[in-house]
């Protein structure tokens, strides 16, 4: 199973609307993906621990570094497939990075 987090500014709209999305198109491209939604505010180094793919609706500056892909996935939220594909065709790509 490959983790991904995303985050918003409340955490609770926008992070989980993308959290739905990317789960039900990566399940129907065949992968095995579990995103979990967070406020951007609580996004911490221990938050990102075993975290494969980082999902942001824009780049947060989170006061540390990251080390893993960061995709913003901001597109994802006007639901129009035309913008939406680039996004999951990256994590796509990400994704068959990490399985090799």
């Amino acid at each position: 199973m490959i983790k991904m987090l995303t985050a918003c500014g409340a955490g609770v709209n926008s992070s989980h609307q993308i959290k739905d999305a990317v789960e039900e198109e990566m399940k129907n491209r065949g992968y095995d993906v579990s995103v979990d939604a967070e406020m951007i505010k609580d996004v911490t180094p221990e938050k990102m621990e075993g975290v494969q793919i980082f999902l942001p609706i824009n780049h947060p500056d989170l006061g540390f570094d990251i080390d893993i892909p960061e995709i913003d996935a901001g597109a994802i939220l006007y639901r129009m497939p035309a913008m939406a594909k680039p996004v999951y065709d990256q994590i796509e790509a990400e994704i068959k990075k990490i399985q090799g």
